[in-house]
Formats: structure tokens, sequence, C-alpha cells
């Protein structure tokens, strides 16, 4: 119990400061990309601000997430977590739509930028964000390694304002900038999408990640007195904790003792896939089940040689 709660408390506590980190830098940030007239810099800004709120919501909703069951959420706030990212990942998607409307007219019509500026803010772009990343890499669930992902593409794109400010520098090619925010933000934008795609998965409760289902079937059916098993269902709370739920039907005459050890080697098969709702019915052959002729789930089984 004492390592939940210290992992528990460590993941809200990494969640809060890549927040504070994040969010002193896009103030900072917004100022820079005007001072510097910098849409590349101001389009990352917008980029950061998506974190800003996406790391908000994550370090209420982590905390909220801790909570256990109560009559109105029975398998607890897990999906709080989640939550956050849904709606972070929306008005990431808004801002980064607006950032390209920006962006796209300049690319006709270049505006020069101040370039040693940019160098300075990239400079300490990389240093804030890369910071913020490695704080929230050092987690282990799945909303501190969202997160993760989030800040070390932010410090990538500032590698990328970095290079393209030093050319700017070097040669008058005031187009570099909306090129790279443009590319920044079509960057961005497909990550984050690929993310939403992860997150909207997961509340339509698509098979957890890794989870194999036909292995599952197979091994159980291995186990003795087992004839066929049905109504297998799985799905994920929060990408780190899963629920699974089967009816096991067993050959008849099954002594009691014979029952309670197949479900307790079926939880044992759980127990290193973060399973932590399980739910086994169990019935003899040639009893009805009552909810087959639904025809929802698939039905497996073995042969009686």
């Amino acid at each position: 119990m004492k390592t939940q709660c210290a992992h528990d408390h460590r993941s809200t506590g990494n969640i809060q400061v890549a927040f504070f980190l994040n969010l002193g830098f896009t103030l900072f940030e917004v100022a820079g990309g005007l001072a510097t007239n910098s849409l590349a810099v101001l389009s990352d800004a917008v980029h950061d601000a998506g974190d800003s709120v996406s790391l908000g919501l994550s370090w209420y909703l982590e905390k909220k997430s801790k909570r256990g069951s109560d009559p109105l959420f029975t398998y607890g706030y897990g999906r709080f977590s989640p939550l956050g990212a849904l709606v972070a990942g929306l008005v990431l998607v808004g801002g980064l739509a607006l950032v390209l409307a920006r962006a796209v007219p300049r690319l006709l019509a270049p505006e020069p930028v101040h370039a040693p500026g940019m160098i300075a803010l990239a400079l300490f772009g990389i240093a804030v964000n890369g910071a913020a990343a490695w704080k929230a890499s050092r987690g282990t669930s799945l909303n501190e390694g969202m997160v993760g992902w989030h800040l070390l593409e932010d410090a990538l794109g500032w590698v990328a304002v970095l290079f393209g400010s030093i050319a700017m520098a070097i040669w008058n090619l005031p187009i570099i900038d909306p090129l790279l925010s443009v590319g920044i933000a079509l960057f961005v934008l497909f990550n984050v999408v690929r993310n939403l795609k992860k997150v909207v998965q997961l509340f339509l409760q698509r098979v957890p990640e890794g989870f194999d289902r036909a292995r599952f079937e197979r091994n159980v059916l291995d186990l003795p007195h087992m004839k066929s098993l049905h109504h297998t269902h799985s799905w994920t709370l929060d990408g780190e904790h899963h629920v699974l739920s089967t009816h096991l039907v067993m050959a008849p005459h099954t002594p009691r003792p014979a029952l309670l050890e197949t479900k307790d080697a079926v939880r044992t098969m759980l127990t290193d896939q973060g399973f932590s709702h399980v739910t086994i019915e169990v019935e003899l052959e040639g009893e009805a089940c009552p909810t087959r002729h639904r025809g929802q789930s698939s039905h497996s089984s073995i042969d009686d040689g």
C-alpha cells in the first residue's frame, strides 16, 4: 500500500511541476513571439498553451482519478484522467488550425523577423521543455507518458526553431519562419490526432492494448474440467487498470474445490497484465446461460476427447 500511495503522489507531483514550467514558459513565449514578429514562435506558443491546458487538467484529474468507487462511479474515478487528455487534445487541434490559417498567407507574403531574439528564445525553450519532459518521463502512468510525449515534441519543435533562426540570421530568408510554423503545426497535429485516437478507443471500450483475447481463451480452455467459455469482455478504465468478465463452462459434477481453483487460475493469468477488476461466472455444462441468446460475444470450446 505504501508503494502505491508513493506512486500516486509522485505521478501527481511530476505533472504539477511540468505544468508550472510549461505555463510560465508559454507566457514568456507569447511575449517573445510578438517582440520578434515570429509566427513560428507564436505557433509553438499556441501548442504550449494547449499543453498547459492538458497539464492543468491532467494534474487536477490525476488527483481526482485516485478516488475509489462510490454509488455514482462504481469503478472509481480512473477515467477522469483520460478525459483531460480528450478535452485538451480537442482544444489543441482547434488552436493548431488557427495557427495554420495565419501561417499560410504569410507564405505568400513573408515578413521580416528578429532572428537573434528567436535564437535566444529557442535556447530557453529547449532547456525548459527538455526539463519538463524529463520530469514527466520519470513516471510510469499512461497520463504521465502522454504528457512526456507532448513536452518532448515541444523541445523538438524548439530545436527546429533554433536551426531555422540561425539560418535566417545568416541569410535573408524570412519565408523560413512561416515554413517552420506550418511544419511544427502539422507535426504536432499528426501526433495529437494519433493520441486522440487512442483516447477515443479507450472510451469506446476497446480491448486493452497488448491483451491477446484469443490466447487468453486458449490458456483457459487448457485448464482441467474446462469445456468452453463465452461472453468474454475486456476493456480498460484508464489505459493502466483493466476490466474483464467471462463465463466459464465446466464439466458436470465438477467438485467445488476444482471450481474455485479454476477461478483462481484464471485470475492468476491476468495478474501481470493490469487487470484490477475481474468477474468470472461459472456454469456447469448443460446449464442455460441467460445472456447467450443475445449473441453479443464469441463462444470458445474444446473437444470432449
